[in-house]
C-alpha cells in the first residue's frame, strides 16, 4: 500500500474546504521522456516549492516532480497555523543545544515565520495573514507552565507577543468553559495553506522553476550525477533534494527510519452566521495542550475548522465521527451544526519532534518531518537547501546538527511500535492525566 493512493483520487485535492474554496491554478504538465537539470526535486508541498523558488532565483536550473497535485499533500490540508518558535519550546531546546545555539534556532524560526508574511506580500498571493494564534491550556499547572514561558521568551529572547490569559479571559476569547487559561501569541497568526502552496508553485514557475505534476518518483539513483525516474520519464542532475515529507514512503531508507508519517483529520461546519462571535470573538486560531493536539479557527465564512485526532494505519478512519467528538466537548452548543466538508492527510513526525535534515546520500539533501509545525518551518526550510546547494551551508548544518534517533524497530517496525505509544497517550489524554 502505498499512501499517495490510499485515500485519494490520483491527481485531485482532497474534498476539503480549501480545496473548495482555492484560487485556482492551471495544472502543470506530466514530465516525459528524459530531461536534465542543476537540481530535482523530490515532492511539490511546501519545502520543495519554497527550494525551487529560491534556487531558481538563484539562477539554478530546477525541475520539481509531484506525484499529484502542488500542495497535494500535508501542505494543502493542514490547520493553516503559522506558529512561533520551534516544534519543541525553548526550554527543551536550550538543555539539548546549549543556550547560543537555542538563540540561533529561535531566530531562524522567527525568520520563517517571516518569510511566510513576507512571501505572502511579495509575490501578491491570494492568500490573507489573521495574525493571532492562542493556547488554552486544561489545567492550572498548564496555565503556570504558559506564564512562566512567556515571561522567560520575553526575558531571554526578547518576544513580547505572548498575552497570558486568565480563566475569565480564555473564555471570553474562545466561548468555552472547558479551560483554566493560557496565552495569546499576538505575532503567529493563521493562513489558507493550499493558497499559499499554490502561491509558492506560481511564483517559483515565474523565476523559472520547471514543475511537472503526475509525476510519481519510484527511484532515487544517488552518485556524482544522480537519476531521479518516474514511470514516464527521468531527470539527470548534479543535486537531488527529498521533500516528500509523510509522502517519501521507500525513497531513502535513512530519512525513512527517522521520519513517520502519521494521519490528521479535519472538518469544516456549515456557516456559523451569528453564532460564530460566540465561538471565537476574535479572528485567531487556537491550540489546545492535549498530547493529540485540538486546533481550530473559523474561516472567511463563518465556518469553524476544527482539526483532532490521528491514525496510523493506512486507510483513514470514518473522519466527520473521529473530530466531531472533541469539537462537541469543547463546544457542546454546535451539536446541531452541520458538517460539510471532512477530511485528512498525512504529516510526517520525528522522535524528538524536530525536523530532520539530512544528507542522506552524496548530492542527495532532505528536510522533512516538522511534526505539526512545519507551515513557517518547511518554508524557511526550502530557503536553507537552496543555501546549502549553493554550499552555504552553516545553517542547514545547525538544524542538521540536532540528533535525530532512528525510530525503534527501524523502517519494518515503527509502526506497530509507534501504534503502542501513541495509544497509550491518547489513554492519557482521555483520563485526563
Amino acid at each position: 500500500m502505498n499512501l499517495l493512493h490510499a485515500n485519494d483520487r490520483r491527481g485531485q485535492y482532497p474534498a476539503s474546504w480549501y480545496a473548495a474554496t482555492a484560487t485556482p491554478l492551471a495544472p502543470f504538465p506530466p514530465l516525459q521522456g528524459g530531461a536534465e537539470a542543476d537540481v530535482c526535486i523530490v515532492g511539490g508541498g511546501y519545502t520543495g516549492l519554497s527550494a525551487a523558488l529560491h534556487l531558481a532565483q538563484r539562477g539554478y536550473d530546477v525541475i520539481l516532480l509531484e506525484a499529484h497535485r502542488v500542495g497535494f499533500g500535508a501542505s494543502g490540508r493542514n490547520g493553516g497555523q503559522v506558529g512561533s518558535g520551534q516544534r519543541q519550546d525553548q526550554i527543551w531546546i536550550e538543555k539539548l543545544a546549549g543556550r547560543e545555539n537555542a538563540h540561533r534556532l529561535w531566530n531562524l524560526a522567527e525568520e520563517a515565520k517571516g518569510m511566510v508574511k513576507s512571501l505572502i506580500a511579495d509575490h501578491a498571493m491570494p492568500v490573507t495573514f489573521h495574525p493571532g494564534i492562542a493556547h488554552a491550556c486544561r489545567t492550572e499547572a498548564e496555565v503556570r507552565d504558559a506564564h512562566a514561558y512567556a515571561e522567560k521568551l520575553r526575558r531571554d529572547y526578547g518576544y513580547a507577543h505572548l498575552e497570558p490569559l486568565d480563566r475569565d479571559g480564555i473564555r471570553r476569547l474562545i466561548g468555552s468553559s472547558l479551560f483554566n487559561g493560557g496565552e495569546i501569541d499576538r505575532d503567529a497568526g493563521h493562513i489558507h495553506p493550499l493558497n499559499y502552496a499554490l502561491g509558492l508553485a506560481s511564483a517559483a514557475a515565474k523565476a523559472g522553476a520547471r514543475i511537472h505534476e503526475g509525476a510519481e518518483v519510484h527511484r532515487v539513483e544517488p552518485g556524482a550525477k544522480p537519476i531521479v525516474r518516474t514511470d514516464a520519464g527521468q531527470v539527470r542532475c548534479n543535486q537531488v533534494i527529498l521533500a516528500g515529507n509523510g509522502y517519501l514512503g521507500h525513497l531513502d531508507g535513512h530519512v525513512a527510519a527517522r521520519v513517520m508519517p502519521i494521519n490528521n483529520f479535519i472538518i469544516a461546519t456549515e456557516p456559523l452566521g451569528d453564532r460564530a462571535k460566540d465561538i471565537i470573538a476574535e479572528p485567531v486560531a487556537v491550540a489546545d495542550t492535549k498530547f493529540v493536539v485540538n486546533y481550530w479557527r473559523l474561516s472567511e465564512d463563518n465556518r469553524l475548522l476544527f482539526g483532532g485526532g490521528e491514525s496510523y494505519g493506512y486507510r483513514f478512519p470514518d473522519i466527520v465521527r473521529t473530530v466531531r467528538k472533541p469539537m462537541l466537548e469543547i463546544y457542546p452548543g454546535l451539536r446541531d451544526a452541520k458538517i460539510s466538508h471532512a477530511w485528512g492527510g498525512t504529516l510526517a513526525i520525528t522522535m524528538n519532534r524536530m525536523p530532520c535534515f539530512s544528507r542522506p546520500a552524496p548530492n542527495v539533501l532532505s528536510a522533512s518531518g516538522y511534526s505539526g509545525h512545519g507551515v513557517a518551518m518547511a518554508t524557511l526550510a526550502g530557503r536553507l537547501l537552496a543555501e546549502a546547494t549553493a554550499a552555504q551551508n552553516e545553517r542547514f548544518d545547525l538544524m542538521a546538527s540536532l540528533p535525530q534517533p532512528r525510530f525503534p524497530g527501524g523502517v519494518a517496525l515503527r509502526w506497530p511500535l509507534l501504534v503502542l505509544a501513541m495509544t497509550w497517550y491518547s489513554m492519557r489524554d482521555r483520563l485526563g492525566l
